[in-house]
């Protein structure tokens, strides 16, 4: 009896430290659950800022202990590495969309932001890409703009020079005066100490998109406005001349043979500006990291100034900047919910905290739509600097960016490698016309299926 009474004390016992190992195990398995702080995935579509995102996630990972990761597609690529990174376990927990026509691609891996405050703290709520519903499912997240970036210094020497064209460039108003005072300066650039009026207009693969989408723009944007509409399934290309005449001016008052450049990248082009070695550069306002970052660079923060592109349109004397955004923030519906609240904790610590907007002021150089930012807390740089100076000109009107409505990356690619075969010789510019109008036609009818 006493043997079995023992046996059942040593049965109990163990059934007892078995039942608390189990309770122990769900405690466990429960607080880790709540300890999960999720991660962060950012799939970014611009090169030119790889290195100030990657520091931004460094600093918020050191701030909070959620791992933030940053991968930045390749230029040209961003649908085609969004579609394979997409499909991956470690998807990306926020992407972007260009706009509108980009949101359509990816609606059904949009998150619905409605009830964020990101949403809440947009100056126009209509910017945000609405969808079913009441649905707000991508946000802008930047204004930005660009034109033709030129030196001061090597401007304010040419107009000190006998016989120049103009006495300053506040006298380049339209794309008249801009042709001569170009084509003087190329007759005169060994003066100057410069190789070429205009830097290298690139067009290694993935690089052409200063031409086949923002120069694009323009002559898009004022045929929109002659048709009072902001979208077309079909173009006419009404002012392919006014485009033909600053491209050429580029092409032929260059730093480089159009023969050589379908190997020259936007960092090449940029490179040469910040050296010193061309005056003027047609690119955004993001272009002041690539500027800054060059290795014995020349051109004085002070001395960085816009021209607006000016193509000879009737009225042009009157017109700005580009100035826009395809900059739409999604967060992946399909992730966990951990990563999706770890993401918009992330988006909104960057708009919304102290630290954050110090971030998106100094390392990227953001002007943001959202009323959480003070007169203070706005991007110091000098191309920021001016295209806020553009937008608050209320004498000047400043072009919307319509590249947003164009039909395709497929369209685009079609354009820039017609430009590059205009440009070394082996295309008829009516030619490059006819197939980007046929073109488009076709892009947009593919993407009504």
């Amino acid at each position: 009896m006493k043997s079995k009474k023992v046996l059942s004390a040593i049965l109990a016992a163990s059934m007892l430290a078995g039942l608390c190992t189990g309770c122990a195990g769900k405690k466990s398995e429960s607080a880790g659950s709540k300890e999960d702080k999720g991660s962060v995935y950012y799939l970014s579509f611009k090169p030119e800022q790889a290195k100030q995102w990657e520091k931004v996630a460094k600093e918020y990972t050191e701030e909070t202990g959620v791992q933030v990761k940053v991968q930045t597609a390749a230029a040209g690529t961003y649908e085609q590495t969004l579609k394979s990174e997409i499909a991956k376990k470690d998807a990306p927990t926020i992407f972007q969309v260009n706009g509108p026509v980009g949101y359509q691609n990816w609606k059904d891996y949009c998150m619905d932001l409605a009830d964020t405050k990101l949403y809440t703290w947009l100056n126009d709520k209509d910017m945000a890409i609405k969808g079913k519903g009441d649905g707000v499912y991508a946000i802008p997240y930047a204004v930005e703009g660009y034109g033709i970036i030129y030196n001061e210094e090597i401007m304010d020497k040419y107009t000190a020079m006998d016989g120049a064209k103009v006495k300053s460039v506040d006298e380049i108003k339209n794309f008249k005066t801009l042709k001569e005072v170009v084509e003087d300066m190329t007759a005169k650039k060994d003066q100057l100490g410069i190789s070429g009026v205009f830097a290298s207009t690139s067009f290694s693969p993935g690089e052409d998109w200063r031409w086949q989408t923002h120069l694009m723009n323009v002559p898009v944007y004022y045929e929109y406005k002659d048709e009072n509409v902001t979208d077309e399934n079909a173009i006419s290309f009404k002012y392919n001349e006014e485009f033909k005449n600053i491209f050429d001016l580029y092409l032929n008052n260059s730093t480089t043979e159009p023969a050589m450049l379908g190997s020259k990248t936007v960092s090449d082009s940029m490179a040469e500006f910040a050296l010193g070695k061309a005056a003027m550069v047609q690119n955004g306002n993001w272009a002041w990291g690539d500027i800054r970052g060059v290795e014995g660079n020349t051109v004085k923060e002070d001395k960085i100034k816009y021209l607006p592109i000016y193509t000879g349109i009737e009225g042009e004397e009157k017109q700005g900047l580009c100035i826009g955004g395809e900059n739409y923030l999604c967060v992946n519906d399909k992730v966990s919910e951990a990563d999706k609240k770890a993401s918009i904790d992330f988006i909104e610590w960057l708009f919304g905290s102290e630290e954050g907007k110090e971030e998106v002021a100094e390392q990227l150089g953001f002007i943001t739509p959202f009323n959480t930012f003070e007169e203070d807390q706005k991007p110091t740089d000098p191309l920021a600097q001016e295209v806020i100076r553009y937008m608050e000109n209320q004498d000047l009107t400043n072009l919307s960016w319509d590249f947003q409505t164009f039909p395709s990356q497929t369209f685009k690619d079609n354009l820039g490698a017609s430009l590059l075969e205009y440009a070394t010789g082996n295309k008829q510019w009516d030619t490059v016309v006819s197939d980007c109008v046929e073109d488009w036609k076709i892009e947009k009818e593919a993407a009504a299926e």
